[in-house]
């Protein structure tokens, strides 16, 4: 069977298409429309499916369908603590099996990414792996000899939203000040915007930073800071052997020097041995976890611990 994966992000979603050996034969991205509802989302992702299975002339009866989410799907098949809030509350793996007529298996994003990093990627070799997403929202996944843990309510890594400042700002989830809030692109925008009214993207708040902007350069000091302070907290209650980053934040230099330094200074150990790691697949490797997860052909039901990788 030829095996499709779709990664739904906050900014772009993107699709790959292998063969039955793994080889990647056609990957693609679009825009993700979130802004324009959930029936939008709905219909570019099952196009998006359409085209990629047609570019290798495939029915999708020829392929396995895997999609990684922003959230997870919910006891009673809704999406719940998903970034990309129009799909909260909505059947999304079975309208997207009903459009396609085909089965599809749907699992968290960050799940996905450190699978992938596991399997093929960074993370090879260790037995115990922190998987974070940083990017428009901030997720974690845990991968522990070879297996990816969900935990009980579907939530196993979700440092993300773990309040770390109870002054601060509302998140989606209901929770006041989260990890998410402080370090990942959407928050560290909305604390630029609230606090000096320009509505700067972060990459924008970078450049500024790097070519001498007083202000930008203390948002951007301010990211590293939290950066290193929320990675203490993953250090200091899981003592993983090594930590994983992706997303489109994983790209900037600093968080693997000066980044590093930060999570050194509130880290319960004057000996920092963790190797904090740039993803090896890009910004796609959600995508490689998530056309592996379609071989299922269904995602797993709820309270299934864990899972596993091909071959393992």
């Amino acid at each position: 069977m030829l095996r499709i994966g779709v990664d739904l992000g906050g900014t772009k979603t993107e699709s790959i298409l292998l063969s039955p050996e793994g080889a990647e034969l056609f990957r693609t991205r679009i825009p993700t429309r979130k802004t324009e509802g959930y029936a939008k989302i709905l219909s570019d992702t099952s196009e998006l499916i359409r085209k990629t299975a047609a570019h290798a002339g495939a029915s999708l009866n020829d392929c396995t369908i895997g999609i990684g989410i922003p959230g997870i799907v919910g006891p009673d098949g809704l999406i719940m603590n998903a970034n990309t809030t129009c799909l909260i509350g909505n059947p999304f793996q079975a309208d997207l099996g009903r459009a396609l007529n085909h089965p599809v298996a749907m699992e968290n994003d960050a799940n996905c990414f450190t699978m992938a990093e596991c399997k093929l990627g960074a993370a090879r070799g260790f037995d115990f792996v922190f998987g974070v997403i940083l990017g428009t929202g901030c997720g974690g996944g845990i991968a522990i000899n070879g297996k990816v843990r969900r935990g009980m309510h579907g939530i196993a890594g979700e440092w993300g939203h773990v309040s770390v400042d109870p002054a601060g700002d509302l998140c989606y989830s209901g929770i006041v000040g989260c990890v998410e809030s402080r370090i990942s692109g959407s928050g560290v925008e909305n604390r630029f915007e609230k606090q000096t009214g320009a509505g700067l993207k972060f990459a924008e708040i970078i450049r500024r930073a790097d070519s001498g902007d007083s202000v930008c350069k203390e948002h951007f000091e301010f990211f590293l800071e939290e950066f290193g302070r929320c990675m203490a907290l993953v250090v200091n209650t899981m003592d993983p052997d090594a930590i994983v980053i992706g997303g489109g934040l994983s790209k900037i230099d600093a968080l693997y020097s000066e980044g590093v330094a930060r999570i050194k200074k509130y880290a319960f150990t004057k000996d920092l041995r963790t190797p904090v790691l740039k993803n090896q697949l890009g910004d796609s490797a959600g995508v490689f976890g998530a056309a592996w997860i379609g071989e299922a052909r269904n995602a797993a039901p709820r309270g299934r611990p864990v899972l596993r990788f091909p071959g393992g």
